[in-house]
């Protein structure tokens, strides 16, 4: 094959997570009285972890006073109740156990803590995939690829023969600064139109599309 190792985001890729964020941001807002916000302007402003997405949804962003009281509250809410909707895409777990049989090394990256990264790893796909990088001292969160090289080490990968799969923007910028070849797929957190102007170097619309890039 000519590819051995494949790197995927984990929101908006391999977890459909937006409903539990989506509820979990507006409980918050709910709580300080303030506008709750829709599933859409939710989805947007995902990807880049939780302090972006309270900067997004909260009034006067970082300026609001209230900010890191309301940001480790968000955490802790979201870190409780982020199992009620989540659920794996449909045809990801065929794929993963494809990819398995193939023999493909696998890796989850994202912005998440990494604790709660390994965790989600653990529950939903630990029996295809061992390697889960977060956030966490010494690993940047994306789009610094440094939870990608991190994940291609553990592997003992080369980048040339990965591909970094993912559903935005900070997943395009994070494969290119990490020199990966970027897949970006149509549906996760982000419009098809949107990611085809990024012009990545593979842009699919169904998990089993993966399988022939890899060829």
């Amino acid at each position: 094959m000519k590819y051995d190792t494949v790197v995927f985001d984990m929101d908006g890729t391999l977890l459909n997570t937006l409903d539990d964020i989506a509820d979990s941001v507006n409980a918050i807002l709910r709580q300080y009285q303030y506008p709750e916000k829709s599933l859409e302007e939710v989805r947007l402003a995902v990807g880049n972890g939780a302090r972006q997405l309270m900067r997004l949804v909260l009034p006067g962003g970082e300026e609001n006073p209230k900010f890191e009281q309301i940001l480790k509250e968000y955490g802790a809410y979201y870190q409780e109740h982020c199992q009620k909707k989540t659920r794996a895409y449909d045809g990801i777990p065929e794929l993963l156990q494809a990819l398995k049989d193939a023999g493909v090394k696998m890796a989850i990256v994202s912005n998440k803590g990494d604790g709660a990264v390994k965790e989600l790893n653990r529950q939903y796909f630990a029996k295809n995939i061992e390697t889960a990088v977060g956030e966490r001292e010494g690993i940047r969160r994306k789009p610094e690829p440094d939870s990608v090289l991190e994940a291609l080490r553990i592997l003992d990968s080369q980048k040339e023969r990965a591909l970094y799969v993912g559903d935005s923007e900070v997943d395009y910028h994070t494969a290119k600064k990490g020199k990966l070849t970027c897949v970006l797929v149509s549906w996760g957190f982000r419009d098809r139109e949107q990611l085809a102007a990024l012009q990545p170097d593979y842009l699919i619309d169904d998990p089993e599309q993966l399988l022939d890039i890899l060829q």
